[in-house]
């Protein structure tokens, strides 16, 4: 059994509002971590036990302790299209400060018109955790003005937060209030369990299992269609908020999108040939 730990898979859009930046990334969000603990809030996905990951990259400033809070990296050969996000604010678990938050808007608006950019990972470089959540010792210093512009800012790069809403549309309304009425925190086991995570997984002897996992699934998003890709994203996460019928409209809708296309042709040439698509996102 799997120790909290972190690891999760933002599936594009399912992060509603963050889907405004990250849809148009390309087919896939990953995020990992070397250690999380779940609130009834937290994003969804995989879990490993606790330990370290290492990661390089440039990095977007960093105002405290020294320390670049954020790494980007642009992964080569045959991971070229998967960038990954390193958090790393190790004296504050990670928590999500005004200038985390700034530093990640800046990254991910300097991502997504980069065509080549396939599948985006966050995750920890912080040993045994993943993310605090918000940075409550900095939220103490601001007044109601800055609290309210500081919460907007994070739902635009991040809108797996607001639990009221979310949770009971994943879990069921039942079992998100017992969670959110007690501020219990769960462990990977728990997680899965009730369906907030797709993977709870043991720990490597590198401490980076979660990063791994999160790998891995990029790598399979890779030689899917990018358009089809984008589309399909935006019809499942429209589709979950609306009734059946309207959603198959939507579903129309995108397909509609699909059949001008010259990686829709490519494929069936593919098919026809016997070989391996070329897409090109055309």
């Amino acid at each position: 059994m799997a120790a909290a730990g972190g690891l999760g898979v933002l599936q594009g859009c399912g992060v509603r509002l963050a889907a405004a930046y990250f849809a148009r990334l390309g087919p896939g969000l990953v995020a990992g971590g070397s250690g999380q603990r779940m609130g009834s809030a937290s994003w969804r996905g995989c879990r490993a036990s606790p330990g370290a990951g290492s990661g390089l990259g440039r990095s977007y400033g960093s105002e405290a302790k020294g320390e670049e809070e954020l790494r980007v990296r642009y992964l080569e050969e045959e991971n070229k299209g998967i960038v990954v996000l390193g958090i790393n604010r190790s004296y504050a678990k990670n928590a999500l400060s005004k200038n985390l938050i700034k530093m990640l808007s800046k990254a991910v608006d300097a991502l997504k018109s980069d065509k080549k950019v396939r599948t985006l990972i966050v995750r920890s470089e912080v040993p045994g955790i993943f993310c605090a959540g918000a940075d409550l010792k900095e939220r103490t210093q601001m007044n109601v003005n800055e609290v309210s512009s500081f919460v907007s800012r994070i739902r635009a790069v991040i809108n797996e937060i607001g639990g009221t809403q979310r949770l009971p549309r994943v879990i069921g309304m039942a079992l998100a209030k017992e969670m959110i009425f007690s501020a219990r925190v769960l462990d990977g086991q728990e997680a899965k369990s009730i369906g907030l995570i797709s993977h709870v997984l043991e720990q490597n002897e590198t401490g980076d299992a979660a990063y791994r996992k999160a790998l891995a699934l990029a790598r399979e998003f890779l030689p899917q269609g990018p358009v089809a890709m984008r589309v399909a994203k935006l019809a499942i996460n429209q589709g979950m908020e609306v009734d059946l019928i309207t959603g198959l409209a939507i579903e129309e809708a995108c397909y509609a999108q699909i059949i001008p296309t010259k990686d829709r042709l490519e494929g069936l040439l593919a098919f026809k040939e016997k070989r391996p698509p070329r897409y090109k996102g055309e």
